[in-house]
């Protein structure tokens, strides 16, 4: 019993340090990029796959534990590592595909000439369109140049049939939370149908917002059109989705 068990923390040691090795590898990041530091989403889903793929290798029967550990913890490492690199990959797509590069400097919402902005977490991939680049003032209809972006964006989605979409509405503070919650719902429906009829297979959902999770402070007119945005999540699955109004 001993030496199974031995046996075990051995086979698990093996694994836990082959995804270290896998996530400690790759370029340091240059000073001031605004790229994900540490590990990538692909890195990150195969390090809990396998891990997870280890316990429950280790709990199934067959024949040799140790080896049940590693074979499930390099099944659970392809799969997680699998997800991961479909969204980082997604990610880069639809920068590339609207000429600008993935950015995760969680200040670059707090800059007024980021009017598009794509980043990835853990979790999604999202994309920050300004109203102002979108709407003209006091409609929640998208103008030609923002269609014209949202095609873009559908067009690399048409790949990732599985990718799950999700398009929130965000106001500043001015009028009633009942009037922008309106304003956002409508403005996130209308980006939702453009994504939707574009073509693709992929499920869109729409939410607003109203003033909630402002990026500044609305004291100010220019802190207040940093507030007014749409913003487009892509997930892996059902499980990744938010509450993006408070996440």
């Amino acid at each position: 019993m001993k030496t199974i068990f031995l046996k075990q923390i051995a086979a698990t040691s093996v694994v836990a340090m082959m995804l270290a090795g896998c996530a400690m590898q790759g370029n340091d990041p240059e000073p001031g990029s605004t790229n994900n530091a540490g590990m990538s989403k692909t890195q990150t889903g195969a390090l809990i796959g396998g891990l997870l793929g280890a316990v429950i290798g280790g709990t199934t029967k067959g024949s040799s534990k140790g080896k049940r550990v590693l074979i499930g913890g390099a099944i659970g490492a392809a799969i997680g590592g699998g997800i991961g690199y479909s969204m980082d990959q997604q990610a880069k797509e639809v920068a590339d595909k609207l000429n600008t590069d993935v950015n995760n400097n969680p200040n670059a919402a707090l800059n007024p000439d980021n009017d598009l902005i794509v980043s990835n977490t853990d979790k999604y991939v999202k994309i920050m369109l300004r109203d102002s680049m979108v709407f003209e003032t006091n409609s929640a209809i998208p103008t030609q140049e923002a269609s014209r972006k949202i095609a873009k964006i559908s067009d690399v989605l048409k790949t990732y049939p599985n990718t799950i979409i999700q398009v929130v509405g965000f106001t500043d503070n001015r009028g009633s939370y009942e009037y922008n919650q309106k304003l956002s719902e409508q403005r996130a429906s209308n980006v939702g149908n453009t994504i939707h009829n574009s073509g693709i297979k992929n499920q869109v959902f729409s939410k607003g917002c109203s003033f909630n999770k402002p990026v500044s402070p609305n004291t100010s007119k220019e802190s207040m059109s940093l507030n007014r945005r749409v913003e487009i999540y892509l997930y892996a699955d059902q499980n990744a989705i938010i509450d993006a109004c408070v996440e």
